[in-house]
């Protein structure tokens, strides 16, 4: 099975983040689902994951013009911050070593 690394991009900052994310902050999603380094705000993981898991399995968002990333903000309506999610080089995973999630 093929799967995608998955990098998360701090690309905007609406206000004043809660978990003092800034513009530039870049995240991966590690083996086991998580985002790494883990001072990630979980309402913002929360809002993202459904975007992250069809570009990690080499899915595709059909509103997006380029498959590779998309974009999502977190659910904070007053200090908004906005994420680009981008799939990256594909890794094969041995079927004996299935990804945890």
């Amino acid at each position: 099975m093929a799967i995608y690394r998955i990098k998360i991009r701090v690309v905007e900052v609406r206000g004043t983040c809660s978990a003092n994310l800034k513009v530039g902050d870049e995240f991966e999603i590690n083996e086991n689902g998580q985002p790494v380094p883990i001072n990630f705000c979980g309402w913002a993981f929360v809002s993202l994951w459904p975007f992250i898991t069809p570009l990690r399995y080499g899915g595709r968002l059909p509103w997006e013009k380029d498959e590779n990333k998309t974009y999502v903000s977190c659910p904070d309506p007053y200090n908004t911050v906005v994420f680009e999610i981008i799939r990256e080089k594909e890794d094969e995973i041995n079927e004996e070593n299935p990804p945890a999630f």
